[in-house]
């Protein structure tokens, strides 16, 4: 089987359920994120090395595959995706507090630095935020079947953030603060 089609060197593309769209449209730009946001789990996950945590991202790159296939549906398509349930951010909140628990308080803003297992999560946290942007602009433009997909990225940027924390503590690293600089 070939893997290009050369349907799309028009510059469009093809939505589950047949639509054709501009490969510029708002859909293709948050589901084309939300492949990006896989790829950069997918690299944090050759860091991580406690085996819940690789459990939780295994099952977040599975959940944002979901994200993506009900992104990429065409409103009109009849197809069946898979779907999120609240179960899905339940276990990203029952992850964050587990790791909170062994957390000391968080008192400043911390910098995305210390080692690259650090940064690394907070790429992903980053590209995170940029997803979640873009899927609340297209709800604003077209009616999306599926409300948890914002709640979900919402939350998964959190956890990315006390994954940082927590693999840091792990690593032995020092959290790096932010200083503001104040002249008058």
């Amino acid at each position: 089987m070939k893997i290009y089609t050369k349907r799309g060197d028009n510059g469009t593309t093809s939505l589950i359920g047949g639509d054709r769209v501009l490969k510029s449209h708002y859909r293709i730009e948050a589901y084309g994120t939300i492949d990006e946001l896989n790829s950069h789990i997918g690299i944090l996950r050759s860091f991580v090395n406690d085996h819940n945590n690789q459990n939780v991202l295994k099952e977040v790159q599975d959940r944002l595959f979901t994200i993506g296939s009900l992104l990429a549906s065409a409103p009109t398509s009849k197809m069946i995706v898979p779907d999120l349930n609240p179960s899905d951010t339940e276990l990203l909140e029952n992850s964050m507090d587990k790791m909170n628990e062994e957390l000391p308080e968080l008192r400043a803003f911390i910098l995305p630095a210390g080692s690259l297992s650090i940064a690394q999560c907070h790429v992903a946290r980053c590209v995170c935020r940029r997803a979640e942007r873009l899927v609340v602009a297209l709800s604003q433009i077209e009616k999306l079947d599926d409300v948890l997909i914002i709640e979900y990225l919402n939350r998964l940027s959190d956890y990315l953030f006390v994954l940082s924390r927590y693999v840091g503590k792990a690593e032995g690293v020092k959290e790096v603060n932010w200083h503001p600089r104040i002249t008058k």
